[in-house]
């Protein structure tokens, strides 16, 4: 039996976790579920129209949690840096990765440490380029920290969005 697969190249933004799941699982409902992910890269298999869902999340691949994704009937797809991307089979009942307003908030918190991380970084390395003279390669990485802090803003609003939810619900 020869399965048929595709491979997509697609960048996704860090802070657009959310539009890359909701593309990957558009494929799936086109019958185009994910196979296998690498930087940029998405390998899909052809199955049944809305066979599987797909989800994914920054966490570490701790044992612990990988057990838990096997339990509940998750599969395993691959790793980009710390992002981990599973599917489901759809008939297996819903596949959330966040069960509440606090556990999406944490995640939102992971990212963001990373945001920050990567910003100051590329701050520093602006900065010293800029002392050392290397003027294009410290306006590159000044770019790209504006980029990253703009990133940091959007999952900052994100939170807030959930906290008041949260207010509200209490």
């Amino acid at each position: 039996m020869i399965i048929e697969t595709k491979t997509v190249y697609r960048l996704f933004a860090e802070w657009s976790f959310d539009k890359e799941e909701e593309w990957l699982n558009s494929m799936a409902q086109e019958g185009w579920t994910l196979k296998k992910v690498g930087f940029c890269k998405y390998v899909f298999e052809r199955t049944e129209p809305g066979e599987y869902i797909i989800r994914l999340a920054m966490h570490d691949a701790d044992e612990e949690y990988m057990e838990l994704m096997r339990e509940s009937g998750a599969e395993y797809v691959g790793r980009v840096l710390q992002w981990l991307y599973f599917r489901k089979k759809a008939e297996l009942g819903e596949f959330e990765l966040f069960s509440d307003i606090d556990s999406r908030i944490a995640h939102l918190n992971r990212i963001s440490c990373v945001l920050i991380g990567l910003g100051f970084a590329n701050m520093a390395v602006s900065f010293a380029c800029g002392v050392n003279g290397a003027d294009i390669v410290g306006r590159i990485n000044l770019l790209c920290a504006c980029v990253i802090f703009y990133g940091l803003g959007r999952v900052h609003g994100k939170k807030e969005a959930l906290e008041r939810e949260r207010r509200i619900r209490e």
